[in-house]
């Protein structure tokens, strides 16, 4: 197993536990979060999918995460090494107590990994219209067309 699978392990078993400072631990210090072109929930304005930069832009998400959504499942299903790019794919589900919505997807975190053995960047695969519903926001007409 390599070293950056057995980190993203390390991050989904801290994730569990609400260990967030071990999760901080294994990121770069200029880590790119949520950072993709094009990002429909980030343009819709769902709190969660925004794009944020370094540790600190990390933990405001956690931050965000704790104060705004209440995971009800979290499920790995399968985790893909590429050598400096690790695939997660889970299962949530959430509910969104600030806007009564709730969601349940399948979806893809894609972990990069810099020589070091800090991620550099997250990217989160997932299903934006579910998640913009669930923040009671709407689509664009870019999105519902």
């Amino acid at each position: 197993m390599s070293r950056n699978l057995e980190t993203v392990k390390n991050i989904y078993a801290a994730f569990g536990r609400g260990a967030i400072d071990v999760i901080l631990a294994a990121l770069a210090d200029d880590v790119a979060w949520e950072a993709w072109a094009d990002n429909s929930a980030a343009r819709a304005g769902v709190p969660w999918l925004q794009p944020r930069r370094g540790k600190a832009g990390a933990a405001e998400f956690f931050s965000l995460l704790g104060s705004t959504l209440v995971v009800k499942e979290f499920r790995v299903l399968a985790l893909m090494d590429g050598g400096n790019t690790i695939a997660a794919e889970f299962e949530i589900a959430c509910d969104i107590p600030p806007t009564g919505g709730q969601y349940r997807d399948e979806e893809i975190h894609l972990w990069t990994f810099n020589d070091a053995g800090k991620v550099v960047r997250l990217r989160h695969y997932a299903d934006t219209a579910k998640h913009i519903r669930a923040a009671g926001l709407r689509l664009d007409d870019r999105e519902s067309s």
